[in-house]
């Protein structure tokens, strides 16, 4: 997710800003920190940075 933000130039805040998602929480789903992601936050995120969802593996770290 990191990457593709970062190959868009949306900054942690703006995409804040268009998803409407806590920054916290946004940095934490980046480092797999999130135990769950609910679908429609993952969707928000896909929207905001106008990617497929697929594109954004957002799995927990072991």
């Amino acid at each position: 997710m990191r990457a593709i933000r970062n190959a868009r130039k949306v900054s942690i805040r703006e995409l804040e800003q268009r998803t409407g998602l806590n920054r916290g929480y946004l940095s934490r789903l980046e480092r797999g920190e999130i135990r769950e992601t609910a679908e429609q936050k993952v969707a928000q995120v896909a929207s905001a940075l106008e990617v497929p969802q697929e594109w954004l593996e957002l799995k927990e770290k072991p």
